[in-house]
Order: C-alpha cells, then structure tokens, then sequence
C-alpha cells in the first residue's frame, strides 16, 4: 500500500503521517532523507524525533539512494519516508545524487519490499512567486514525482492548517 501525505510547512503532514504509521504493527521504520548540513537542519531532525518517540519507529537514515536502502528494510516493514521534498534535492544537487530517476527507482524498491510506503511531501507550488534556474529545476521535478506518487497512491491526503484534505481513498 502507497500513503501520500502533502501539504505547506508546518501543516501537520508529518503528524498525520507518523499517526497513519503508528497504526500498523511493527517493525515500523522512519526513512529520515533530510542531510544534517547546519544548525537549522539539525533542530528540525531533533524535533521529529520527539515527535515520533516511543511510536516503535526504528529510523534509517538515508540522502540518497533509496533504492539501497530497500535492503535494509527488515521483512513486512511498514515505511515512513520523511520527506519527498528533502531526497528531491539530494539527488538533483548532491555530488552523490542520481538524479530525478533515482527517486522513482528508490520509491519502487522500496514499495517492492515494504508491506506499506508512507511518503510526506511539500506542496510547492503556492508560493506566488517566479522561479528561474535550479529552483525552477527542482520544482518542476518535486511536482512531477508528486503527480506520479498521487496517481499511483491508495491514500492521497492534502494536510491544510492541520485539517486533513482527502483527495483519494480513505483515512482510516
């Protein structure tokens, strides 16, 4: 089963995530993507992690290649990929980063070996402004990757000022 969780900052898409997670049993693994570059980075990986404390979530942390991460998965793990938004940029402008494609492939290892994928990401898009460049670059390739996961997804929830939006399927 494919979960897709999108939304603003700070809309509750990783709570609501980490509550869809939470329900099945374990092994439940959180499939960290954010790089710990600075002190901003480190806050927000620290707070998820108290978000998530004593849920039973084992975290594997993983910037890029998420295909070699399926591996590590243990058998009928239920994923919680934390975020689209983060791996996106990893693999477009990190030295080690494989491209667009790299996050597709990644995605379908690793639905190929979990028993469910839960994957939060950014809507993008509202921000009213104009992009060039590398931005625009990785905007049109976040918003590709989204469309591609939505269609594909059982679940599609759009979290707004932390009202979850059903777009498709059903919460449980």
């Amino acid at each position: 089963m494919l979960q897709l969780i999108i939304g603003g900052a700070g809309s509750g898409k990783s709570a609501l995530a980490e509550s869809l997670v939470s329900r099945f049993p374990t092994p439940r693994v959180y499939l960290a993507t954010m790089r710990p570059s600075d002190g901003e980075c480190m806050a927000r990986i620290a707070r998820h992690r108290a978000l998530r404390a004593g849920k039973g979530f084992e975290t594997l942390e993983r910037c890029t290649d998420l295909a070699g991460a399926a591996p590590l998965l243990p058998p009928h793990a239920h994923v919680l990929l934390e975020c689209m938004s983060n791996l996106m940029a990893n693999e477009l402008f990190d030295p080690d980063g494989g491209g667009a494609q790299a996050v597709l492939a990644g995605v379908d290892a690793l639905e190929a070996r979990a028993d469910t994928l839960t994957i939060v990401t950014n809507e993008v898009f509202s921000g009213g402004a104009d992009y060039a460049g590398d931005t625009l670059c990785y905007l049109k390739a976040l918003a590709s990757i989204n469309r591609t996961l939505a269609a594909r997804a059982d679940l599609v929830v759009e979290m707004v000022c932390g009202v979850p939006n059903v777009l498709k399927g059903v919460l449980p």
